[in-house]
Order: C-alpha cells, then structure tokens, then sequence
C-alpha cells in the first residue's frame, strides 16, 4: 500500500506537492469514491483510480535535459498560446513537467520528467541541490561586491544563503562582465535579484549546470535524455545535501 500522492506521482500526473493539490481539490477518485484527504493509501496494482474521470496508467519513467531558450515559458501549457518548453521534445509523447523553472528571459540547462518523485526529490527546499549559472552584467563589478554574494545578501524575502561566485569572462569592448554564479536555493528570479542588490542588473542569464549534470553538448532549443548513471547521480547528490544539512 502506498500514499495516494505518492502513486499520482510516480504515474506522471505531476509533481507530488501538486498532486496533493489536485486531491484536496476533489479531483481523485479512487474505485468510484471521491478522495480529498492526504494520506489515503492505495493498492496502485488492484484499485482503480482517476484523475478528473481518467484512469491513470502505469507509464515509461522519461528524463530529459533541454537547453531551453530564452522567450519561453517553463510550463507544459500556456493558454496565451506562447511558446513552451514542451514544445521543444518532438517524439515525445509522455507527459513530461519542469523540474524546476527557468524564467521567460532566462536559458540553458532544464530537467522534465514524468516521475513525480523525481521532481520532488531535486526541487524540495531540504535538499538544497546546487545551479550554477552564468550572468552577465554590465560592467566590472567589484571584488567587495561579489564577497556579498558570497556570504549571503539580503533579499526581500530574507538572506540568501552562501553562493559560489567566480569571475568567467570580462569583455572591455562591450564593457560586459560573465560572472558565474552557484545557488543551492529556488527562490523566485533569485540570481537576478542578487545582482540588483550590488546594483549590477543582470543582462544575460544561463544555467549551465544543474547538481552534477552539465549542459554541454546540447545546442540551443535542443534536447537528450538523461542516462541511468545521471539519474542516480542527481538522486544522489540531493539526497546527499539533505545529510549534510542534517549534520549526518
């Protein structure tokens, strides 16, 4: 027996804190009787069970990593009809989500899967799974500044935690500054709002990396899966960030 968001998760319906929204909302039933309470267990093999009147399906466990654009939305759909991650996986046809969000503005290296704890796992605030970006700024910001970064600075939603931060690249023709950055939180349009607060705004911005995985050698708008060791690997490092932080 296992927990109801927990089975809608791991058949692709979506992330697991998102499939305990669409229970609580009354979406579920679960051998003809209507579920809104977490925590309900289920037999996935031998009771029936529907999202919205549609039985879910065991499927295929899909991992893909995409060197996502800038321009386009980090979601599965958009109703204003703008262009979407997804749109970029041709001969996929699982339902795959964002692990995670790039912002519209922002590009490089984003991770969808169908499997729920997947997501779950990399995305968790206790898991604190580093993302290395590159920003570029105008100018040269300075040693002292960038030491903010390093030790935390303060945000309206409270201090960031310690980021790695490395001078990359410094172009005086276009008086631009490549400076790349390593986060272990997810907070909303953090590293743009970490460069606002030294005063450099960030003109360019990409993910280069996400915990172990690396961007390189997939274009622009292009896309590969991720290979058995990768997922193990990125398993891995969340659950090995979660130890450290528990002092284990």
């Amino acid at each position: 027996m296992e927990r109801l968001q927990k089975v809608l998760a791991e058949a692709g319906i979506a992330s697991r804190r998102k499939c305990e929204e669409i229970i609580t909302a009354g979406r579920v039933q679960v051998n003809g009787e209507v579920v809104t309470t977490l925590g309900v267990k289920v037999n996935p093999s031998e009771d029936e069970i529907r999202v919205d009147g549609r039985a879910i399906n065991s499927q295929a466990k899909i991992y893909v990593l995409l060197n996502k654009p800038k321009g386009v939305i980090t979601s599965a759909t958009d109703p204003g009809g703008r262009k979407v991650v997804t749109d970029f996986l041709p001969g996929i046809k699982e339902r795959v989500y964002p692990v995670g969000r790039l912002d519209y503005d922002t590009e490089g290296l984003l991770l969808l899967t169908n499997d729920g704890e997947f997501a779950h796992l990399l995305t968790h605030p206790k898991h604190h799974v580093p993302k290395t970006y590159q920003a570029t700024v105008k100018g040269v910001p300075h040693g002292t500044l960038l030491e903010k970064l390093r030790s935390g600075i303060q945000l309206e939603d409270g201090m960031t935690s310690p980021a790695e931060v490395e001078y990359a690249d410094v172009n005086p023709d276009t008086n631009e500054t490549v400076i790349e950055i390593t986060i272990y939180e997810g907070r909303n349009r953090q590293v743009r709002r970490m460069f606002d607060a030294i005063n450099f705004p960030v003109i360019k911005l990409k993910r280069i990396k996400f915990g172990p995985i690396f961007l390189t050698g997939v274009p622009r708008g292009k896309f590969r899966h991720l290979t058995v060791s990768e997922i193990k690997e990125l398993k891995d490092a969340a659950l090995s960030t979660h130890k450290v932080q528990k002092g284990q």
